[in-house]
């Protein structure tokens, strides 16, 4: 069997052509969604593969504000907003490069303060009073930048380093790279809205021309989380082995043992039969104490959803699932962070929804031992303006904004980068999604300029032709 991470000195790749393994996973059907995510090509063997480095990580859950939160809102605090509040912006910063304001647009002050918090003394709005109790675990980074002002081309750059889609998401470059830690459920798992998908849609956890074995697997709110999983009626579980025993047997006397198109077939099915039993008991939050059920807020009106899926993600993690994928904010506007007319009112509901929950989340697996070997990201596709919208909005911004990281090898307590005075453009230690994804990538143990594919006759890479680590947030 070739493992992805065999060839090292030549680099990561495999084969480009499209085979008929390739042709049946594409076709998967009903339960081809299951057979997509995790085994139907030998690279996604439950067998991990070995880092090329000693990882810190060994998964990632990466939280995903569809829409673009204000960082000078949340956790870049700018005292020179307030004073400039209502005057045109200097000249001195630039032209302000937008879709939908004008030059001569007033600034707007932040609505909310900043507090220094933890031993660290890291500044966070007070929009986020829960996750301000974890500063002491977050690194935060403030000098991201992106080139789109646009929603979907800006989303698949954060997860696929393009702005074009049809690139692999981060999640299929990482179970491509590492296999799987189990057995049971699918290696990338992904958690949208239910009121919709962001912008980017399905593209966004796609494997691209990677096999089509590492796209994730959308899981749902409800008693069905995975479509298709359950028998059709009354299945009795001995006929059903007894099926796949017979198909195996079938298989073996073709004695083709070239061609595992048959066998990558059937394992599809067998990941579907060993689900049947551990999805439902993966995704019964019952199973957790009135204690952790409070923690995330399960329970209470305005953090119910978002809660249920940041417990769901934690329990993915402990069974083996490699990367999780959460979005807050799809379908709707007023269920994104795209605060064009009211970034207050916005912010407001919205850290509402998510600020317990991801503080549960770190906490829940600081306490159960898991920080240390998981790595959790906050992102999104690009800022927010210092300059207002429609009077108390913001228009997009991608010269310059903040994601944090936490847990999996990430030094907590710490701040890498700026931008200006106001928040525009990032100065100091600017950071490009590919050397966020290289960093990513580092705390995973892989070296991300060696995890390579052979595509038209290119050995394309989630970092593309650049990416740098940023060794300075990493123990």
């Amino acid at each position: 069997m070739h493992h992805a991470l065999e060839d090292q000195s030549a680099g990561v790749h495999l084969p480009g052509a499209l085979s008929r393994r390739d042709v049946l996973s594409r076709a998967g059907g009903g339960l081809g969604s299951l057979a997509l995510a995790t085994i139907l090509h030998g690279e996604a063997s439950a067998a991990p593969q070995p880092p090329m480095y000693p990882a810190t990580a060994k998964a990632v859950i990466f939280l995903y504000m569809v829409g673009g939160p204000s960082h000078i809102e949340t956790f870049d605090p700018k005292p020179a907003l307030r004073k400039l509040d209502g005057e045109p912006l200097p000249q001195s910063f630039g032209e302000i490069k937008s879709q939908f304001i004008k030059q001569g647009t007033p600034v707007m002050g932040s609505n909310w303060e900043f507090n220094r918090h933890g031993r660290s003394g890291l500044e966070i709005s007070t929009l986020y009073p829960h996750l301000a109790t974890c500063a002491d675990d977050l690194a935060i980074v403030r000098s991201c930048h992106s080139e789109s002002f646009v929603h979907a081309p800006a989303m698949y750059q954060v997860v696929t380093g393009r702005t074009q889609a049809g690139h692999p998401s981060i999640g299929s470059w990482t179970t491509y790279g590492l296999g799987s830690i189990g057995d049971n459920l699918p290696a990338f798992c992904v958690m949208t809205q239910p009121e919709g998908l962001p912008e980017g849609g399905a593209p966004m956890w796609g494997s691209g021309y990677l096999p089509a074995a590492h796209q994730g697997t959308t899981l749902r709110g409800g008693s069905t989380p995975i479509l298709h999983l359950a028998p059709a009626g009354q299945t009795d579980p001995r006929k059903e082995r007894r099926i796949f025993d017979y198909i195996r047997e079938v298989n073996q006397l073709s004695g083709d043992v070239s061609d595992s198109d048959l066998d990558a077939r059937i394992a599809s099915y067998e990941l579907a039969y060993r689900m049947q039993m551990a999805a439902p008991e993966a995704t019964d939050l019952s199973r957790e104490s009135r204690e952790t059920r409070d923690l995330y807020g399960v329970d209470q009106p305005e953090t119910a959803e978002f809660g249920s899926r940041c417990l769901l993600a934690r329990r993915l993690v402990e069974r083996g699932v490699r990367f999780v994928l959460l979005f807050s904010g799809g379908g709707p506007v007023n269920f994104q962070w795209d605060a064009h007319d009211n970034v207050k009112e916005n912010h407001d509901r919205l850290c509402r929804w998510t600020d317990r929950p991801i503080a549960a989340l770190l906490k829940d697996l600081k306490r159960r031992g898991m920080l240390d070997s998981t790595l959790v990201v906050w992102g999104s596709e690009f800022g927010r303006t210092p300059v207002t919208q429609n009077g108390s909005g913001r228009d997009h911004n991608p010269a310059g904004y903040s994601m944090w990281l936490a847990g999996g090898g990430i030094r907590g307590g710490t701040v890498y980068g700026s931008t200006d005075e106001v928040g525009f453009r990032a100065v100091e230690n600017p950071v490009h999604m590919r050397d966020f994804h290289a960093t990513i990538l580092r705390c995973l143990g892989i070296e991300h300029t060696r995890l390579t594919y052979l595509h038209n006759g290119r050995r394309e890479r989630l970092t593309d032709i650049g990416g740098q680590v940023i060794e300075k947030i990493l123990r």
